[in-house]
């Protein structure tokens, strides 16, 4: 079957709003409209996306899963007819993508002074993302901490950063000068195995609450300093490495010369941080 996009936009408003009418207000369409249309979806699909009541409209299990891949096929469309509005009006656009701590502006200026006639914005990475805006089309280049899967990528190492342990102030480690892994043994460590965490923040707040410790980059530590946590040096953890990563398909023209001149600039920055 082919997928009706504009079925898929009504469905994620009544997924957000839990209510057809107020779906139907923020979609600026009558609610007799969105509910056929919502029917229809889920007749073309062969499964309910919603159970519904007097008063509640509550996501299924299919409805979920197809919530959560709806943004990422939203995204990559949306991104996909802004490149061809860009293109017919001769516009040249990129779009870098970067990880939490790292900085990217340095390269971004040293870029402009050559290319001024090529537009930059740039996307901060959500916690859990790093490969996945190069591959749906919202970033053309990612400057990235590993790992993360390469393949398909061209990728190019910039330099490395040691991992620091963030705990509380009241934990008993909080006022050792350093520590070893060693230390961290019995340690709730709060990772993608032990709870899943969709931001920094959200991270920070369960570790300043004493639900457990993690080991994050020092550019980060660096960038969310609070008075209620304290990062500590592990002084036997592997360092991270960074990169930048972009398609091996698309990278010709302002990608690949963005991706000469921002190795050169962010290289002598990693050369003058102290980690």
């Amino acid at each position: 079957m082919d997928l009706d996009l504009r079925k898929l936009r009504y469905f994620v408003a009544v997924a957000e709003h839990r209510h057809f009418g107020r779906a139907a207000q923020a979609l600026f369409i009558a609610q007799p409209v969105l509910s056929r249309q919502i029917r229809a979806f889920e007749q073309e699909l062969g499964c309910p996306l919603f159970t519904r009541s007097t008063r509640s409209v509550e996501l299924t299990a299919a409805g979920k899963q197809l919530y959560d891949e709806a943004s990422k096929i939203t995204t990559v469309v949306d991104g996909a007819l802004r490149r061809v509005h860009e293109a017919q009006r001769g516009e040249q656009r990129l779009v870098v993508a970067f990880s939490g701590g790292l900085h990217v502006s340095e390269a971004i200026r040293a870029f402009a002074v050559s290319h001024p006639e090529v537009g930059i914005d740039v996307l901060p990475l959500p916690w859990l993302e790093r490969d996945a805006p190069l591959r749906d089309g919202r970033a053309q280049v990612g400057y990235l901490r590993g790992p993360f899967d390469d393949s398909g990528l061209r990728t190019v190492p910039i330099g490395a950063e040691t991992k620091v342990a963030c705990l509380p102030v009241t934990h008993p480690l909080a006022t050792r000068g350093a520590l070893t892994s060693a230390d961290l043994d019995g340690e709730p460590i709060l990772d993608v195995k032990a709870r899943r965490t969709t931001s920094l923040e959200e991270k920070f707040e369960l570790i300043a609450s004493g639900q457990g410790i993690a080991l994050v980059p020092v550019s980060i530590a660096g960038s969310y300093s609070r008075p209620d946590l304290v990062y500590l040096k592990v002084t036997d953890y592997p360092p991270v490495e960074t990169c930048l990563a972009v398609l091996e398909s698309n990278c010709t023209g302002p990608v690949a010369d963005f991706l000469d001149i921002a190795t050169a600039t962010l290289r002598r920055s990693a050369g003058r941080e102290v980690r």
